[in-house]
């Protein structure tokens, strides 16, 4: 390393790794935005100030989703307050027809009894490795669209409709809805569809 290049590394601060982070960073309070940096602005289209201060609700594709994640949160924290998935989110907060794309979220709550709070997240953009169908753009229920993301990490009919609160037979029926808008013969190919676009 030269010593410019050693210069510069000794002078980034905290806030300078935030603002640089090649992901996208958001601090959070109650579900809000409190802070972010600007890949989070370019993720979701959006000025970073327009999105300071905003409820996450904003970066999904509706209210249920952003309800029903939020519960999901609680029930699959980590013992260290830590919650990963990937999930389908939208572009252009404030735009109903703002474009959907496959997101990686990772985060931690700052207090493990109290996740909401306050917590750090990272955002990533899978969209160049798992592109959205024309199925997937437009024609899936929001419903579908978390049965899809579960189904990507591999849970079971039994393990969706408990983290969904519904019956493992609901489930299933969004299954056959989806192997059929997908054009799949088998849940595994259906997978590979949602994963590879």
């Amino acid at each position: 390393m030269t010593s410019a290049s050693l210069a510069a590394v000794a002078t980034i601060d905290h806030r300078g790794a935030f603002e640089l982070a090649p992901v996208g960073l958001v601090i959070s309070s109650h579900r809000k935005i409190v802070d972010c940096n600007q890949a989070v602005a370019e993720i979701f289209r959006s000025p970073r100030e327009a999105l300071i201060g905003q409820s996450f609700e904003v970066l999904y594709p509706s209210h249920d989703e952003f309800e029903r994640t939020g519960a999901r949160i609680l029930l699959k924290l980590d013992r260290h307050g830590r919650y990963a998935d990937d999930r389908i989110m939208k572009r252009e907060p404030g735009n109903p027809r703002g474009e959907l794309f496959w997101c990686h979220v990772m985060g931690r709550a700052i207090n493990r009894e109290t996740p909401h709070e306050a917590g750090i997240w990272s955002f990533e953009d899978l969209s160049s490795q798992r592109p959205l169908t024309p199925a997937g753009r437009a024609g899936l229920t929001a419903r579908e669209r978390e049965v899809a993301a579960l189904l990507i990490e591999g849970q079971t009919s039994k393990q969706i409709g408990k983290v969904l609160g519904v019956s493992h037979r609901t489930v299933d029926i969004y299954r056959a809805r989806l192997l059929r808008k997908y054009a799949a013969g088998s849940t595994a190919e259906l997978v590979n569809k949602l994963v590879r676009g």
